[in-house]
């Protein structure tokens, strides 16, 4: 089983496809998993090897898409114990309750594997050359194109595209750029020369939030002059992204209108069992209680709260 798991780690790194290791380190009985049991699971829900029964592996699942979607550091997943006044604010550490009625407490490291950051520069200016010398020390995987053709990049949510063609087809990149899935597209130009991309991409069709995804010109405000400066600030900039996520970018054009309370409280629950986000769309566990609604991440939550609701309610 260990062969198999190194090969399919090899192979997922290489084909840069994000995974999370998760590996048993420690139990206390009854548990049907023993510390070194270990598991990968990949983005669509794949799990290969093994780390317990329907006790653990819901749990580890959707725990392990939390870190594809969202990304973050490893962590120590346990199941089956509370935390004590000193261990709840631990950040490495995350408790879930044990489903089984057997009990037991199992201790579960859970390991993003994440590929590189994706930094697509298009354009051939001063600016570009300094980024695809700074971006590699920070770990980018970079793709520099000289022409406005994005067709034959792989852009996903890791994808990061800065464009600096000295307004030679600037317009051209930007079309394909903003309706892609990438987080941060960004732009270097004067304000005046922004504007007048906005106003042909409005022309173009693009909706308007779209082109407020544009963060132009691109880059924090350390009062940049060089080329090289100037590289530095973006280069800031997507870390900063990186590590705080899209809501520490300042947009310049008009924002994205911001999701209503009503509107995430539709498409989202809480688990009152185990407080794990549920999607009220997706999700097949589901009961009724009192005249409201209550949404499982699996049966066995859902088991637990319909033979006590009252010891779930006073806890939430």
């Amino acid at each position: 089983m260990l062969e198999a798991l190194l090969a399919l780690a090899y192979k997922l790194t290489q084909n840069r496809e994000p995974f999370v290791l998760a590996t048993v380190v420690g139990c206390e009985r009854p548990t049907s998993a023993k510390p070194g049991a270990q598991a990968i699971i990949q983005r669509d829900g794949q799990i290969t090897g093994w780390i317990g029964g329907n006790c653990a592996q819901p749990v580890v699942l959707r725990e392990a898409q939390r870190l594809l979607n969202e990304g973050g550091d490893p962590y120590l997943l346990r199941l089956g114990t509370s935390p004590d006044d000193h261990a709840a604010n631990r950040s490495d550490i995350r408790y879930f309750p044990m489903t089984c009625s057997s009990g037991g407490v199992l201790d579960i490291y859970m390991e993003p594997h994440l590929p590189p950051p994706h930094l697509v520069l298009v354009g051939n200016s001063p600016v570009i050359h300094a980024l695809s010398q700074l971006a590699s020390v920070l770990n980018f995987a970079i793709t520099r194109l000289d022409h406005s053709d994005l067709s034959q990049v792989s852009i996903n949510e890791q994808t990061f595209i800065l464009i600096a063609t000295h307004g030679q087809y600037d317009e051209d990149a930007l079309e394909q750029a903003l309706p892609s899935a990438a987080p941060y597209v960004g732009m270097v130009a004067s304000h005046r020369r922004v504007e007048t991309c906005r106003t042909y991409l409005r022309d173009s069709g693009l909706t308007e939030q779209q082109i407020a995804r544009l963060k132009a010109p691109a880059g924090l405000d350390i009062g940049a002059v060089t080329p090289d400066e100037i590289a530095a600030s973006i280069l800031a900039e997507l870390v900063q992204l990186r590590r705080r996520g899209t809501s520490s970018i300042t947009y310049s054009a008009t924002p994205v209108p911001a999701e209503s309370p009503e509107q995430s409280v539709a498409q989202t629950a809480l688990d009152p069992v185990c407080g794990m986000t549920v999607e009220i769309a997706s999700t097949r566990h589901h009961t009724t209680y009192d005249g409201r609604d209550f949404y499982f991440c699996c049966p066995a939550c859902k088991r637990l709260f319909e033979r006590n609701p009252q010891e779930y309610l006073v806890q939430n």
